[in-house]
């Protein structure tokens, strides 16, 4: 299925050429997606994905994001890559308008005993006419780079929104595991409390003492850990934004939930979607500028033509340049045609030839690619949201639990043992449930990206 038709490439004089039918790849695209969303397609989804983030409906992320969009360097980099880009079309449209140049000469001579003074000014004209569409294919060429390095651009706008959330997902995922770690080694600490008390009243050994340490240590190794990671995360994000490490440091020092998205999630069909990649975009646009050189290199087997002129005044003074002098004048028409070159200009053109088809093989390999991303987002989504629903059930089972057998312990109903084991599983469980709750909004994230939202295409 193509995604866009391309319109010809090619006008020269008064003939007119366009690319030869089929000439995308034809990828077959499922009429549905193997993973159901839950959600019906909508018309509008691909315009309203431009801006995903703001379905997060977290006022910090959505400045982080549009931040990096303005001050990233990979941003700033792929910019200047676009004006280069354009302003090498403006180079290769030059080449199909005559040019003019002014120039001027002073001489003076001696002969014998006679010195002698000669004044020039004057203009020169040229202009190849392109009669086979040679300067021509080398614009439409350029043309289609600059839209490559257009939709390049908004590559890097995709990936670094994408970027920039799973970060500050991550981070509050952090802050939510910090918070559990901490009210755990509450909750040991006073269980060790007890078990010191139980100890010095002759109720209970110094094995289980050492027993409630052991656990109340372990929660607090994790601690530092998570605190090194939470900083970590704050300055990838300082540096995602175009600032120092550690700038973010206060913004984000206060805890807040992990943001999780709407619940209606919109998704068009898969060529719709596909329309919204950039990385199909840029691997179309190649297409169009490898057959626009192919092209070239046919047009460069032919014929080339050229005229020249020139107009200009000669003097013996200065300023009898000014008076008129003698008007000089001269039209030169030329034309140059490749005879015996070895076969270099055939063997350019299966150069190109050879080019065109790989950026064919690649558009195929991006489209195939933008299909596995869509299905393992929407896999790896369906799954998390699964497991988060069991996980939940089990933290609030093991929190009662926990709790119970505190209670036991205390009225010395039941052994340390069933403490510990009620106090690991309680971590362990709240521990995953965070886990999975950022991971859910990550996959959110890698869907969003996966259909090719995050930019904005241009008017």
């Amino acid at each position: 299925m193509a995604l866009t038709p391309l319109l010809a490439l090619l006008v020269s004089g008064c003939a007119s050429l366009s690319p030869p039918e089929g000439l995308l790849p034809l990828v077959a695209v499922p009429p549905a997606w193997a993973v159901s969303s839950g959600n019906a397609a909508t018309s509008g989804a691909a315009t309203a994905l431009a801006r995903w983030w703001t379905r997060f409906d977290d006022p910090q992320l959505t400045a982080l994001v549009e931040q990096s969009l303005n001050a990233n360097t990979s941003v700033r980099t792929a910019q200047a890559s676009l004006q280069q880009a354009r302003a090498q079309v403006d180079v290769q449209s030059a080449g199909l308008a005559p040019s003019v140049g002014a120039s001027g000469s002073a001489q003076r001579s001696r002969a014998n005993s006679s010195t002698g003074n000669t004044f020039q000014a004057g203009f020169d004209a040229s202009w190849e006419p392109d009669v086979f569409g040679r300067l021509r294919s080398g614009v439409n060429a350029s043309e289609a780079d600059a839209r490559a390095a257009e939709a390049s651009l908004a590559d890097v706008q995709v990936s670094l929104a994408a970027e920039v959330a799973v970060n500050y997902i991550e981070l509050r995922g952090l802050q939510q595991r910090l918070a559990i770690a901490r009210s755990n080694l509450a909750s040991q600490q006073e269980t060790l409390q007890i078990a010191q008390w139980r100890l010095q009243a002759g109720l209970t050994t110094s094995l289980v003492t050492e027993q409630a340490r052991a656990a109340a240590e372990q929660t607090a190794a994790q601690i530092p850990s998570l605190e090194a990671s939470l900083a970590q995360s704050r300055y990838s994000l300082a540096v995602l934004t175009g600032q120092a490490p550690g700038a973010l440091d206060a913004t984000l020092a206060a805890s807040a939930p992990v943001p999780q998205p709407t619940a209606e999630l919109a998704l068009a069909i898969p060529a719709e979607t596909l329309r919204q990649r950039p990385d199909v975009r840029v691997a179309e646009q190649r297409i169009a500028a490898a057959l626009a050189r192919v092209l070239q290199a046919d047009a460069a087997r032919y014929p080339s033509f050229s005229l020249g002129g020139s107009l200009g005044l000669r003097a013996l003074t200065l300023g009898g340049l000014s008076g008129g002098g003698a008007v000089t004048s001269a039209l030169l028409g030329s034309v140059s045609i490749p005879l015996l070159d070895g076969g270099a200009a055939r063997a350019q053109v299966r150069v190109q030839s050879a080019a065109l088809e790989q950026a064919r093989v690649a558009y195929e390999a991006t489209v195939l690619a933008a299909l596995q991303d869509v299905e393992n987002a929407l896999v790896a989504l369906r799954g998390d949201r699964e497991r988060l629903t069991r996980l939940v059930a089990a933290a609030d089972a093991a929190n009662n639990a926990a709790l119970l057998a505190q209670q036991r312990y205390s009225s010395g109903l039941i052994d340390f043992q069933s403490v510990l084991e009620t106090q690991r599983t309680l971590l362990s469980t709240q521990e995953s449930v965070a886990t999975t709750t950022a991971a859910v909004a990550a996959d959110h994230v890698r869907l969003y990206k996966a259909l090719g939202g995050g930019w904005q295409p241009t008017p």
